[in-house]
C-alpha cells in the first residue's frame, strides 16, 4: 500500500485527504516511481479548487523526482533509474504509476530536490522563452511575479540570453530577490504605476513581450505595456482568469499578438519533453540558472503548503518531502 493525497470534491486546501492506495504493478508502458521529492505548483491549486475541473475523485500534484522501482514490459527504463516528471497527476504521494513516455531521465549533476523544484517551472520557462516568443538579446520583456518559481527562472534565463528584463513584485524583499536573479529593473506594483514605469524604462516604446502568470489583476497593465507588434503571453491565472480578449484592443495598440500557451502542447512528444529538460539541466549545471528552494514542507503538511502558496507567502520554489 502507498500513501496518497486524493480529493473527492473541489474546494479549499482541506479537501485533500490522505489515503492508502494499492498501486499494483505497472502496465506495459508504465513504471512505478518511488518519490524522493515532490514539486508544489500553482496549477495544483487550480485543480484542487475546480478552476481546472478534473474527474472526481482524483489524486493531485503534477511534478516529482524519484527512482524507478518497477518497470512494465514495454517501458524503456530500468529499475534504479533516476527520473522526473511534470504534468502527470498523482505526485502528492509516496509513489506513483507513470507512463514511461512522460518521464525524463536525470543527469548525475542535478539533485532530485532540484528537479522536483524546477522541472515544471523550468520546462514552462523553456517554451515561453524559446518557442512561444523567441527572446533575443535586443528584446525587452516584462515578467510579472518575477520572484515566483517560474519568474525567477524566466529572469535568469532571459539574462543569459541577453535581453532587458523588467519584473514586477509585491514587496521590496521580492524585488531584491528578482534583481539578484536577472531582472534589470523591478516595479513594485502595489506602489508604482506599472505601465508608466515600463514606458519610462523603455523610452516610451513598451516591451516586446509580457510573460503574465497572474491573469485577471494584471491583464490591463500587460496589454498597455506592450510595444507595437508585441506579444502578450498569458500563461497562468494566479488572480483569476483574464478577461476575454477584444480583437480591437490588439489592433488599436499596434497589431499586438495574444496567446494562452500550455506545457501539454509544447511537450506533446517524449522527444520534445526530453529536449526541453536537457536545455534546462544544462543551464542549471552551467550555473546560468540557479533553483532557489526557499520552502520545504513534509508531505504530511501539504494542506499548509497550499495555504501559504495561495497567500503568496512563498518565493522561488517549494519542495514537498515524502
Amino acid at each position: 500500500m502507498t500513501g496518497v493525497y486524493r480529493m473527492h470534491h473541489a474546494g479549499g486546501p482541506e479537501v485533500m485527504q490522505w489515503e492508502q492506495d494499492d498501486l499494483g504493478e505497472p502496465g506495459r508502458d508504465q513504471v512505478r516511481v518511488r518519490h524522493t521529492a515532490i514539486g508544489l505548483n500553482f496549477i495544483d491549486t487550480y485543480h484542487r479548487s475546480g478552476l481546472y475541473p478534473l474527474p472526481l475523485p482524483t489524486r493531485l500534484g503534477v511534478e516529482a523526482a524519484g527512482v524507478v522501482e518497477a518497470v512494465g514490459a514495454d517501458a524503456e527504463l530500468s529499475v534504479g533509474d533516476r527520473v522526473g516528471y511534470a504534468g502527470n497527476l498523482g505526485a502528492y504521494a509516496e509513489a506513483s504509476l507513470v507512463p514511461a513516455s512522460r518521464l525524463v531521465k536525470l543527469p548525475a549533476g542535478v539533485a532530485d530536490d532540484q528537479v522536483a523544484a524546477s522541472l515544471l517551472k523550468g520546462l514552462t520557462a523553456c517554451y515561453l522563452l524559446t518557442r512561444t516568443f523567441a527572446l533575443r538579446a535586443e528584446h525587452s520583456a516584462l515578467v510579472h511575479a518575477a520572484a515566483g518559481g517560474v519568474g525567477l527562472i524566466l529572469c535568469q534565463w532571459a539574462r543569459h540570453i541577453g535581453a532587458t528584463v523588467i519584473g514586477t513584485a509585491g514587496s521590496a524583499e521580492k524585488a531584491e530577490l528578482a534583481q539578484r536573479n536577472g531582472a534589470d529593473h523591478v516595479i513594485l506594483y502595489r506602489e508604482e504605476d506599472v505601465v508608466a514605469r515600463v514606458k519610462e524604462l523603455t523610452d516610451g516604446r513598451g516591451v516586446n513581450v509580457v510573460y503574465d502568470a497572474v491573469g485577471k489583476d494584471t491583464y490591463q497593465a500587460s496589454l498597455d505595456s506592450l510595444a507595437p507588434l508585441g506579444m502578450f503571453v498569458n500563461y497562468g491565472n494566479a488572480s483569476g482568469l483574464a478577461p476575454a480578449v477584444q480583437p480591437q484592443d490588439l489592433m488599436q495598440r499596434g497589431s499586438l499578438f495574444f496567446t494562452r500557451p500550455s506545457l501539454a502542447a509544447y511537450a506533446a512528444t517524449p522527444e520534445d519533453q526530453q529536449a526541453m529538460a536537457d536545455q534546462l539541466f544544462r543551464l542549471m549545471m552551467d550555473g546560468a540558472v540557479a533553483i532557489h528552494i526557499n520552502q520545504r514542507y513534509r508531505l504530511a503538511d501539504l494542506v499548509q503548503a497550499h495555504r501559504d502558496l495561495e497567500a503568496r507567502a512563498t518565493t522561488g520554489s517549494t519542495v514537498i518531502v515524502p
